[in-house]
Order: structure tokens, then C-alpha cells, then sequence
């Protein structure tokens, strides 16, 4: 994949290390003099020290062949102009960080793909993690529903029962399904099935519609998340 990314700050060079190491082709814009030869110095990938909101940059970025941009700058109005003039240059694949909320109808409109403020997204993940231990990833889908990953207590209601059984006992509510277990550590993870029991120690990907709220967790043990 042959990829622009817009700014070498906290976002972006996290990204032009993955990128990098993945094997793709990058160009990085940095407007910043050290930031740009910091990121030259680290990452095996052409850096231009300029500015991406000028057309002439992108084209000398090789936005004719780009298959994707990121603009990952900490200026909204910076990202949205870059994100303007990579739609104009007919970049397929666009992608902008958003730090104000307010801003996202506008980056729907340019019709490009976003990233809510990454550090807000930090924040409240270790804020989670203080406040609901048990979750050990997650992922929240709309307004409530959430997929997680919990691990089943020794102590956990459904901790013996196969799927079927939880269910009919009203442990595993209807609007709950259980995705995914892994077990002993092994990297396949099972398929669960009707019958398929679950065993304390499992770590499993759950899809709930309510969330992981203190009344789900309970169900594999957890009640330190009261």
C-alpha cells in the first residue's frame, strides 16, 4: 500500500511506525522542521518538510498514486483541508483524526472516514479500567451495546453450564450472545455451540446490547464491578 500520512506528532508517528513495519510505502507531511527530521531519522520512509494544505505538497507526496491518506495533525481545520484537497486529487481511501466532536457532520459531508480524539478514547479506556476491572478489551457499538472480553470466575453462575443451559436458566439474557471462547491460551479460539461448556478460566467475547454493566459481569463472576 503506498501511504500519505499528515503529521508526525503523538498520532502520527505511532501509525508511521505500524506502517512502516508492515511493509507499506509511506510518505509522511510534517510542517514542523524537528518533527520531520525527527521521523526521517527513525522510520525507513520519505518525509517532506511542508505543508499539506497546499495542492503542490500532496502531488509531491504522490497523492496520483496514493492508495490512502491519514491526516492526523492536531488542527481540525487542518485536517479538513488537507482531507479537502485529497478528495480534489481523487485519493480513494481518506482519513482524518477529529479532536472537536462538533466537527464530525462536516467531515461526513467531504465524506471521509473518522477517528474520534484519540485521546479522549485513551482516557476513557483507563478510566474503565478503574472502574470495570473484570472488561479486558472492548469495544462500544452505538449508543449501549458493547462487545467485551471477560474472563469467567471460578466463582461465575455459568461457570460449569454449556451455553444452552445459561440461557434457559436466564443467566445468558437474550439480548447477550456469546461470540468467542479461548481457552488454556490457546490462540484458536472455540466456536461456541448449544452444548459447548463453559469452564472458569475461559476468556470470552461477549456481544451485549446493554453493555458490560455490573448486572452482565456478574454473570462470570466479577461482582468487584459494583
Amino acid at each position: 500500500m503506498y501511504l500519505i500520512v499528515v503529521g508526525a506528532g503523538n498520532i502520527g508517528r505511532p501509525l508511521i511506525e505500524i506502517a512502516t513495519e508492515g511493509g507499506n510505502e509511506v510518505v509522511v507531511i510534517e510542517r514542523d522542521a524537528e518533527k520531520a527530521e525527527a521521523a526521517a531519522t527513525s522510520f525507513d520512509c520519505l518525509v517532506l518538510h511542508d505543508d499539506a494544505t497546499e495542492k503542490e505538497t500532496l502531488l509531491d507526496a504522490g497523492a496520483d498514486r496514493a492508495d490512502a491518506l491519514i491526516s492526523t495533525t492536531d488542527q481540525d481545520a487542518t485536517n479538513i483541508m488537507v482531507c479537502l484537497l485529497s478528495k480534489e486529487l481523487e485519493i480513494p481511501d481518506i482519513v482524518s483524526v477529529v479532536h472537536n466532536p462538533e466537527h464530525m457532520a462536516l467531515y461526513r459531508q467531504i465524506g471521509v472516514n473518522t477517528m474520534e480524539n484519540p485521546q479522549r478514547l485513551i482516557a476513557e479506556y483507563l478510566y474503565r479500567a478503574v472502574k470495570r476491572p473484570s472488561i479486558v478489551d472492548y469495544m462500544r457499538i452505538g449508543e449501549e451495546a458493547e462487545v467485551f472480553e471477560i474472563r469467567v470466575d471460578e466463582s461465575a453462575p455459568i461457570a460449569g453450564m454449556t451455553i444452552q443451559g445459561a440461557a434457559e436458566a436466564g443467566q445468558i439474557e437474550s439480548d447477550m450472545l456469546v461470540v468467542a471462547i479461548e481457552r488454556n491460551g490457546r490462540g484458536d479460539p472455540i466456536t461456541p455451540r448449544g452444548d459447548t461448556v463453559v469452564e472458569a478460566g475461559d476468556l470470552l467475547t461477549v456481544y451485549s446490547a446493554r453493555g458490560a454493566t455490573p448486572n452482565v459481569t456478574d454473570v462470570f463472576g466479577h461482582r468487584e464491578d459494583h
